[in-house]
């Protein structure tokens, strides 16, 4: 029920005589349900009793347990309503912007505005305003004083937007009982000051040495870095064995030397261009990510160990991260998944949350404009992607770029986006170095106990523009006016110990010069001369390619699985007309029968967990399959129980993960490549639901999964499977751009498939499988098809997956028999060779053509090819077919492959559709009318072909 108003706004609204009567109603609901009202009223309630005596009059009982007259209760509620307001907007009011240059709503909560007086306060009890102090509070005006210093200090806190009233109470006790207001020890405040000596002397001596280079310093929320060693202290402390941090490049280098413990000398050596792999790394190091085209340097992560004298009892990442900012925390998320997951055992992996921690950090201006952010958080609660709550933190310059928060939101703060997920959120002041401290601790007992992501806002400012040669003034002049008088951090905690007498100046100074001292003899051991940069190529173990590897599976071993993935309960009802469908496979390895790409796709997991490789699936509708094809999981339709038969394989070793993913793809991607990161032995595979939707992760393509390896020596083995193919469906159901991929495809980054047959692809599961782990590993790219699933020219007998192995060129059966006579050679790859397979029956002449299906584009095969030419002497031209438009598909990739091929003497030419902008007709029967011409002209004797 909405609270009675005077109409002057949600501050202003007093409590007059005509309100007794919604203070009536709130006691009869205290009296059906007493959770169901304001914890406040309820323990009203609970003192007082009855607000009407018998004979109808107002009555309460005062601190002198005296009948209460109506002005009084209405003073009682104003006060009332003064603390709710508190806790709820108090942070409109708070002390948590260093600069002091926003607007403080303090007006919002003096006394007046709610009829009240000092000695009005005095007269109420305090347990009717708060039962949350720790001390005694003698009356309600100490009460109104002390949520004023807990709400409105130098934390500030959101949480009425969370439905848990189990959470917001442990947040209202944890922040009443004034927990944030630290009672730090010496030791603890000294080796603060030391750290933030350490930060600011650091951008200090990059700054005058290293001049006019680009560094992107912490100066301004120079408590970033004491903010994070104490969440990775109180985590570690708390059991976590894995801890990964996510940031972009703001304040990066100062996290890398002082939280993950990288050696200055390595980063001058950066700053220099001098050789630094050299140099010996910090105890505790893993070692520093690099690939052989290399990476800026605060772009790197690195890895360390945390060590209790001599013993690893966790490691600490910070993931390497190109400039697209906020992409990198859905890797993380996925890094502190595979973290949790103990994949050893069959069925769904073991999740422990205390096992692992994420740590984000986002900018002010990206966490609520880029939308990945809000995919990301989407994550937090999903149950394949959950991981007990990350510890969220924006380091909030109150800038972008040189954008200030007036054009870059249209939010009041850049952390409200976190509002819609049911976050707390924590703004606190970074110039309040034991605030900052608090906040920490308050965040990991918020994740430790609910298991739930938790924000801290940490409001500072920018010292130096973006980068290092960027002059703020000409843009934002009246902020950095303010910040160019606006003493350090350190400068200020310092001055605060030497006044409570906890340091003397000298020590003070001491402090400086040991810091300065060891910067400096780190700087000495650096070379003094830049070395010439060279040109590095990738190890021998990638250019070399993929060893030759046996993927087949004997037939018995398939029918005893294949068996058992058609068992399931007695009492698990499956609809029916699924059930009849996934019998018939039974028949799939006797005699004649085929196998589907579906049964194919399930018998190449169940042998590949047989192996003891676990296995991960993830995408939209991935239990059922975008097109019905796939069911590992099934569902009782009486009851909804799921099961799934790969989870009671009697001879599975390992884990089998599939999760049908929420509406995103971008971060879902992320996710996936971080878990197959920091689980490297599991099989992942992420499924678009139609190809081009991976449009959507592009950045991840692009910066991570093509370039990692060569960037940062980042492995992976992830798996794509991108459904392509023309079957007149339009623009959006067609093309998984294929191109995009054979774009970016060098050095043998990943591979490039487009499968013809079920056992193409259960061959080329498991070699992928049987990969992970070695230095051989690298991502896997299926076209991956939708009409040919149940195509009966794609399906494969038992002998295909027993006996074969996985060919990267197929040629046509029946054709290419007179070799003398074969003129043309038709290459493609994928639907379109089955079409011209389908379609060979209306064509007589046949000896002067020989078909190629090119079922591995990339890495391209050149020998297999050149191979299979030597036995045509008089080939005159060599076709390229396939159903996109010219300038898309794999046309523009293998066009100057096909002439090396081919040489001087045969002619290399295109059938197809012409140049397109949009990668489909969105007509039905035009389409069909474009695929009937691509066939017409590709196997009718000198037809011109291409346009």
């Amino acid at each position: 029920m909405k609270k009675p108003s005077n109409g002057e706004g949600p501050f202003e609204q007093g409590f007059h005589g005509p309100n007794l009567g919604y203070v009536i109603e709130l006691y009869e609901r205290y009296l059906e349900d007493p959770s169901s009202i304001d914890p406040e009223m309820k323990d009203y309630f609970e003192r007082n009793g009855s607000p009407l005596a018998s004979e109808g009059t107002p009555q309460m009982a005062s601190s002198a347990n005296q009948p209460m007259n109506a002005g009084q209760l209405e003073k009682t509620l104003a006060a009332i309503r003064l603390a709710d307001n508190i806790r709820t907007y108090g942070h409109l009011a708070a002390d948590i912007y260093p600069l002091g240059n926003n607007k403080s709503e303090s007006a919002l909560f003096e006394l007046s505005k709610y009829g009240l007086t000092e000695n009005d306060l005095k007269e109420i009890p305090a347990g009717v305003i708060t039962k949350d102090a720790t001390y005694p509070l003698r009356n309600g005006l100490e009460a109104i004083e002390f949520l004023k210093s807990a709400y409105m200090g130098p934390i500030a806190f959101e949480f009425q937007h969370i439905f848990d009233e189990n959470e917001k109470d442990w947040l209202r006790r944890k922040i009443g009982a004034n927990s944030h207001k630290l009672s730090m020890q010496k030791a603890e405040k000294l080796k603060v000051l030391r750290r933030l000596t350490e930060v600011e002397e650091f951008e200090k001596f990059l700054h005058k040495t290293f001049v006019g280079q680009k560094r992107f310093s912490i100066e301004g929320l120079d408590t970033m870095v004491p903010l994070l060693d104490e969440i990775v202290s109180e985590s570690v402390s708390d059991g976590a064995k894995t801890i990964n941090i996510g940031m972009a490049h703001r304040g990066r280098l100062n996290v890398l030397a002082h939280v993950l413990g990288k050696p200055y000398e390595m980063i001058f050596a950066e700053f220099q261009h001098a050789p630094n792999k050299e140099l010996v790394p910090s105890e505790g190091s893993i070692g520093i990510n690099y690939g052989w085209t290399g990476d800026v340097k605060y772009h790197l992560g690195l890895d360390k160990q945390i060590k209790d004298e001599n013993t690893t009892i966790a490691r600490l990442t910070l993931a390497n991260n190109p400039s697209h900012l906020e992409f990198v925390g859905s890797l993380v998320e996925g890094y502190t998944r595979a973290s949790q997951d103990n994949r050893t055992k069959a069925g769904y992996p073991e999740v422990d949350p205390k096992a692992a921690l994420a740590i984000i950090i986002h900018g002010d201006a990206a966490f609520p404009g880029q939308g990945i952010v809000a995919e990301t958080l989407n994550l937090g609660q999903l149950t394949g992607y959950n991981t007990g709550g990350s510890i969220h933190i924006i380091a909030n310059n109150t800038i972008g770029f040189t954008t200030e928060s007036h054009d870059s939101r249209s939010t009041r703060y850049a952390s409200d986006l976190a509002k819609g997920y049911e976050m707390p959120i924590l703004h606190v002041n970074a110039d309040e170095p034991e605030a900052v401290v608090a906040a920490a601790r308050i965040a990991c007992e918020y994740r430790a106990k609910f298991q739930k992501d938790i924000l801290i806002d940490l409001i500072g400012y920018r010292r130096f523009g973006h980068n290092e040669m960027d002059e703020p003034m000409t843009t934002n002049p009246l902020m950095y006016n303010i910040i160019r008088k606006r003493p350090t951090v350190k400068a200020l905690y310092a001055d605060k110990l030497l006044n409570e007498k906890i340091i003397s100046k000298e020590e003070a100074e001491g402090i400086h010069h040991e810091v300065l001292e060891k910067m400096k003899a780190a700087y000495e051991k650096v070379p003094k001369e830049k070395k010439e940069a060279e040109l590095t190529n990738p190890p021998e173990t990638v250019e070399k390619g993929l060893p030759k590897i046996k993927t087949a599976v004997s037939v018995d071993k398939l029918k005893q699985i294949n068996e058992e993935l058609l068992k399931w309960p007695e009492d698990f009802k499956v609809f029916d007309k699924l059930g009849k469908i996934l019998q018939r496979r039974l028949e799939a390895l006797e005699g004649d029968g085929k196998i589907d790409w579906g049964l194919a796709e399930t018998l190449a997991f169940a042998t590949i967990l047989s192996d003891g490789t676990p296995v991960r699936l993830t995408g939209q509708d991935s239990e059922r399959g975008t097109f019905a094809q796939r069911n590992v999981v099934l569902h009782d339709h009486t009851t909804g129980k799921a099961y799934s038969p790969l989870h009671k394989l009697s001879t599975a070793k390992a884990s089998f993960a599939v999760h049908n993913s929420p509406l995103s793809e971008a971060a879902v991607v992320g996710f996936e490549y971080g878990y197959n990161v920091f689980a490297p032995e599991t099989l992942v595979l992420w499924e678009a639901q139609y190809g081009d939707f991976a449009n959507a992760a592009q950045v991840m393509f692009d910066q991570f999964i093509a370039a990692g390896r060569a960037k940062w020596g980042q492995k992976s083995g992830l798996v794509m499977l991108l459904p392509h193919g023309y079957e007149g469906q339009g623009p959006e159901h067609s093309s998984a751009r294929l191109e995009r991929f054979l774009t970016l495809a060098a050095e043998n980054n990943w591979t490039v498939a487009n499968l013809s047959s079920s056992a193409q692809y259960f061959h080329i599961l498991r070699r992928q499988a049987a990969i992970l782990g070695k230095e051989e590993v690298r991502p896997l790219v299926i076209m991956s098809p939708k009409s040919l699933l149940r195509n009966p020219n794609v399906a494969s007998n038992g002998l295909e997956l027993s006996e074969g192995e996985f060919k990267s060129v197929i040629e046509q059966p029946g054709l290419g028999q007179n070799h003398e006579k074969v003129k043309r050679i038709i290459l493609g790859t994928g639907k379109i060779t089955i079409d011209l397979s389908e379609n060979l029956k209306n064509y007589q002449d046949q000896d002067w053509f020989h078909i190629l299906r090119v079922e591995e584009i990339y890495p391209f095969p050149m020998n297999q090819i050149k191979e299979i030419l030597t036995r045509y002497p008089n080939v005159e031209e060599i076709v390229w077919i396939q159903e996109e438009p010219k300038n898309m598909g794999a046309w523009n990739f293998v066009e100057p492959r096909l002439k090396e091929i081919a040489g001087s003497d045969i002619d290399v030419s295109y059938i197809g559709r012409r140049r397109r902008s949009s990668p489909a007709e969105g007509d039905p029967t035009v389409h069909k009318k474009e695929q009937a011409r691509i066939i017409d002209e590709t196997l009718t004797r000198k037809q011109e072909g291409g346009n």
